[in-house]
């Protein structure tokens, strides 16, 4: 039997009649924008997250691009950011009409560096944005003080960085709700946290063509709304995603458990880690995710091209080995099978097949 990466469908399944109750009642108001679901959603978010406001928008992307707008930042800013993640994080920035300068990851986290931001900050640096990658989150603390932080927390619904929930603690947090994240969607869905009152009107503004009533136009703004469908059943998963992230946790430890660790390098334990992704690096990745696939086993490297060698880039004259931490973990990480609702069985099918791929290697 095949072992999925994400197994969306198994986690959703024990809620089919709920979710399916949410949608009908939807269906029965005729209300599908900007509704009673989004406007509660947005409630029950800030509160789980410990944000002063939460804004619904339509994706993860939309909402970093909002945010960056909100900030004020434009032609001629930079934005320090890390060079491994997904491009959505250094697209927003330049479709701002800002320059992107990239910062190297730390091995042990695969989060920006922050001794590397400190390098690269300049008297035209306007904002950082760290990534909370994979689940883990970045040491927000360990940043350059007075630059205002954005938390790019797509990957990071209820993580913690000790008492607080992650994208509750820079100047904004953004969150995506596709549908394999911790707190899924049933589509594209994106959110916009901040304690900041006036930020959070700013975005409520842009996301509605910048209008407060569709009558009266203050700004050049976007149509970027989190659809009522989505918002009713994100109500729903909101109150089950803490379970699902503990199980998440308990799978990640079981991995452990099982010997993983004598046979690659494991993402690092926290107990804020919420396991978006279970990456492990390992200079074999090539032939360990041939043997994985030949398995049936799903599996993924994530960001083999990192952002400063993307070509959309190149003008801004990276070149190899600029981010070295960087550039070795794009060629040595690897995704495993990890979602709520894996077996231990399936999780000793994995391990079982890696043991054999890097056994095989380190025969030749």
């Amino acid at each position: 039997m095949t072992i999925p990466l994400v197994d969306v469908k198994a986690q959703l399944a024990p809620l089919r009649g709920e979710i399916e109750s949410r949608i009908a009642v939807v269906l029965e108001s005729g209300r599908f924008i900007l509704g009673p679901n989004v406007e509660a959603f947005e409630h029950e978010a800030a509160a789980y997250l410990g944000a002063g406001e939460a804004v619904g928008v339509a994706n993860g992307t939309d909402a970093l691009v909002l945010v960056l707008e909100a900030l004020g930042i434009g032609p001629g800013d930079e934005v320090v950011c890390p060079a491994f993640t997904f491009y959505a994080t250094a697209e927003a920035i330049a479709r701002r009409g800002a320059t992107p300068v990239f910062c190297d990851v730390e091995r042990e986290t695969l989060n920006l560096d922050p001794v590397d931001v400190a390098r690269r900050v300049t008297g035209r640096t306007r904002a950082i944005v760290a990534v909370h990658l994979f689940g883990r989150p970045a040491a927000l603390e360990r940043l350059p003080a007075g630059i205002p932080v954005v938390e790019d927390a797509a990957q990071a619904f209820g993580a913690r960085l000790g008492v607080a929930r992650a994208g509750a603690l820079g100047a904004a947090g953004t969150f995506s709700f596709f549908p394999t994240k911790n707190l899924p969607a049933l589509g594209d869905g994106g959110l916009v946290a901040t304690g900041d009152a006036q930020l959070a009107q700013r975005v409520r503004l842009l996301r509605l063509h910048g209008s407060r009533d569709k009558q009266t136009f203050e700004a050049v703004g976007y149509n970027s709304r989190l659809d009522e469908l989505q918002a009713a059943v994100l109500r729903l998963f909101l109150a089950r995603v803490d379970v699902w992230n503990d199980a998440r946790r308990e799978a990640a430890g079981r991995y452990e458990q099982l010997g993983l660790g004598e046979l690659c390098e494991l993402p690092a334990d926290e107990a804020g880690h919420v396991y978006h992704m279970y990456v492990v690096r390992t200079p074999e990745r090539d032939r360990v995710a041939a043997a994985l696939a030949a398995e049936g086993i799903g599996c993924a490297a994530y960001y083999r091209t990192p952002l400063h060698l993307q070509p959309v880039f190149a003008p801004l004259g990276y070149g190899e080995g600029a981010l070295p931490v960087t550039e070795q973990v794009a060629r040595e990480n690897l995704a495993l099978p990890l979602f709520a609702g894996i077996t231990p069985d399936q999780q000793k099918r994995v391990v079982a097949c890696v043991r054999s791929a890097v056994s095989v290697g380190a025969a030749r």
